[in-house]
């Protein structure tokens, strides 16, 4: 199956939020792993299957304690949980320190996450630059989504960022957009990016959405389904989905 990696430069503007409402309307088998080095929210933010809290003690943390002498793709699943709405996640890191430890740990993750049987896997990797190590990680990824939003100093740090990323993995850029103005701000970083010379998978949207944000935190439901963030996370994840699954070119 398929490594998906997101992230995003300045201030990794709802990177997490991306990740969970892909992992809400993925088409396939998913795990939702929390990559950040500096630190994840999701066990403090979504409430475990059962209604209860996520244990943010089982996680990354615990899966680096026991792969010291290897990790193997079928370890990772012995320390997922389930999430409101029955996706499975990762839990990572609870603050940026205990990251120091763990510097070997990132390279082994990335194959380990790309060889998972029977599943795709989102990593949410929070903001590129604080933490090169996870470069190591995203190398691993069959397609790296950078967001970004339509401001000028989120479109200039993201321009930036795309003429030092390597060749591989292929990038797609998401735009975290006004509804009011959501095929405009597209079209106008598509531009941008096109300006760079940087050849990208796609330019696609995800809808700024604080209210469906909120209703990602609760009981997934009618309300959350007919939500613009939901409605345009469905959009995306068939982007994502016949970009990763594209058959081989003839030769």
């Amino acid at each position: 199956m398929a490594l998906i990696a997101l992230a995003a430069d300045k201030g990794a503007p709802g990177v997490t939020t991306a990740a969970t409402a892909l992992g809400a309307v993925w088409p396939h088998p998913v795990l939702l792993a929390e990559c950040d080095p500096a630190g994840g929210d999701l066990a403090y933010r979504l409430p475990a299957a059962d209604g209860g809290v996520l244990n943010p003690a089982r996680g990354l943390l615990t899966l680096g304690a026991t792969a010291r002498r290897g990790l193997r793709p079928e370890q990772i699943h012995e320390h997922t949980q389930k999430i409101v709405g029955g996706l499975d996640v990762l839990a990572g890191l609870t603050h940026g320190e205990q990251a120091a430890g763990l510097t070997w740990m990132w390279g082994p993750l990335g194959r380990a996450l790309a060889a998972l049987p029977g599943a795709d896997v989102l990593a949410d990797c929070g903001r590129l630059g604080g933490h090169p190590q996870t470069a190591e990680l995203m190398s691993e990824a069959e397609l790296v989504l950078l967001f970004t939003r339509a401001s000028l100093d989120h479109v200039a740090h993201l321009r930036e960022r795309l003429h030092v990323m390597p060749r591989d993995p292929q990038i797609a850029v998401v735009v975290i957009a006004d509804p009011r103005q959501y095929r405009t701000a597209i079209e106008e970083v598509r531009r941008i990016v096109t300006a760079t010379g940087r050849r990208v998978a796609f330019v696609s949207g995800l809808a700024h959405d604080p209210k469906g944000a909120e209703l990602l935190r609760g009981q997934w439901g009618g309300r959350l389904d007919r939500s613009l963030v939901i409605r345009t996370a469905r959009e995306l994840a068939a982007r994502v989905v016949a970009t990763v699954r594209a058959p081989e070119p003839a030769v």
